[in-house]
């Protein structure tokens, strides 16, 4: 038997990514335009489809005005 990649740790952690940007009042492609990333990119880490590295994580949290503790 296959044991799935998603834990209920990796769900919470993409929920708060994107309860922390709609707290923020931005759109998906706001935030990809202010960190020069592409908005698939953002809806891609917001599903947890790709994995989040922390310098990108510091990035996050900067512009959504929350520590990087809020998400892990």
């Amino acid at each position: 038997m296959k044991k799935s990649i998603h834990t209920n740790e990796r769900a919470d952690f993409v929920k708060r990514l994107k309860k922390a940007r709609l707290d923020a009042n931005l759109t998906q492609g706001e935030v990809a335009k202010k960190l020069g990333c592409s908005q698939s990119w953002v809806s891609k880490i917001e599903l947890g489809e790709l994995r989040v590295e922390a310098i990108w994580l510091n990035r996050l949290a900067k512009l959504y005005g929350k520590s990087m503790n809020y998400f892990l």
